[in-house]
């Protein structure tokens, strides 16, 4: 028994040569209207073609096609879809005996594959190419990025809490520095300094050059007190730790997200949320492509005396719907206290129930 017959094979051909040739349509307009509106900063800046083209566009071009993935899916779906309606080709289907159930089947494997490669890239390659696009946006198409930040305090180790004033990116150099270590919720150990500074040259990770320290040392009444110029220490601290660059989740593979998610709540920090909505949203937007396949093809299986065109329109509206839902559940996950995993899978949750109700009346 083979396992694609005629009829799969011709219907995913028909799919994903639509769904790709959409996403280079859609994405070959989108990179020509975003050289247009920033040539002038590039020009200024005097940036090299090849450095546009390799640094930058093609990065553009596989973060927002994955990014639009659903769109892209929907579009193709009924667009294709519709043309088989029209052509009574799903009408001669349905006669010769194929259920509508059966005719699902090489749409869904379709969508697997969509899905599939949407994880791969999603997770794996394309973090990897936004190190690039996101400092060269960074440079060239916004303002300056912080450097700066004041106030932070961390969790370093279990009972050792640090906090620095004042930190500058550029020089990696903290000011108004301390560290406190607990034991048994007592203090047991103070070091306050001018400055610290993280040492780029060292081998050993977190290496930072402590100066012009005091240290005390508590015995329960009695203290023990230490100053100096210079003291070498190995932190369990990074300077990225202190800075969140614009778009920097989107710089991490989801094995690197995962861990910073970890150690970041390990150590008490707050400001993880964008983060973990980044992780749990490239799972659901890969597997949206099932749930969008299925209304995709429920609204335009029927042959209708006006064509493609409200199919097309009622299936741009519904990703248009989902697309806002998924960014509107995903800005309560970040400003609210709504979980990061709830909100973002919410809108497929949703669109799960629709789908099964457009399946019913799709042609038996």
């Amino acid at each position: 028994m083979k396992l694609l017959s005629k009829l799969d094979k011709y219907i995913i051909a028909k799919y994903l040569g639509t769904y790709f040739f959409s996403i280079a349509l859609i994405i070959s307009i989108a990179v020509v209207f975003d050289f247009n509106e920033h040539i002038d900063r590039f020009v200024d800046a005097q940036i090299p073609l090849g450095t546009i083209l390799f640094d930058y566009y093609i990065y553009f071009i596989p973060y927002y096609s994955n990014l639009f993935s659903q769109l892209f899916v929907f579009i193709s779906v009924i667009f294709f879809t519709s043309k088989l309606a029209e052509n009574t080709e799903i009408i001669a289907m349905i006669s010769s005996g194929v259920t509508t159930r059966r005719l699902l089947r090489p749409y869904l494997i379709s969508a697997a594959f969509i899905c599939l490669l949407s994880l791969y890239l999603g997770t794996i390659v394309i973090p990897r190419g936004n190190v690039k696009r996101v400092k060269f946006e960074n440079t060239y198409k916004r303002r300056r990025p912080e450097t700066n930040i004041s106030n932070v305090q961390l969790l370093t180790d279990n009972g050792v809490v640090a906090y620095i004033g004042h930190y500058e990116g550029e020089t990696k150099t903290g000011y108004e520095f301390t560290l406190d270590q607990f034991k048994n919720k007592k203090l047991v150990k103070h070091l306050e300094a001018n400055t610290i500074e993280y040492d780029t040259l060292s081998e050993v990770p977190g290496h930072w050059i402590i100066k012009n320290y005091r240290e005390r040392d508590l015995h329960g009444m009695q203290e023990v007190i230490t100053t100096g110029e210079r003291m070498d220490s190995a932190l369990n601290i990074q300077p990225q730790d202190f800075l969140i660059t614009r778009d920097q989740q989107t710089t991490l593979t989801s094995p690197q997200l995962l861990n910073y998610i970890t150690r970041q709540k390990e150590r008490g920090s707050s400001n993880i949320k964008t983060f973990e909505v980044e992780y749990h949203q490239r799972y659901a937007s890969a597997f949206a492509a099932f749930i969008l396949t299925v209304i995709g093809f429920s609204l335009s299986a029927k042959k209708r005396k006006n064509g493609m065109g409200i199919a097309l329109g009622a299936g741009l509206i519904l990703s248009v719907l989902y697309i806002l839902f998924q960014t509107i559940s995903s800005t309560f996950a970040i400003n609210a206290n709504v979980p990061p995993m709830i909100a973002v899978w919410i809108p497929n949750i949703v669109f799960l129930f629709i789908a099964i109700f457009c399946f019913r009346f799709a042609p038996k």
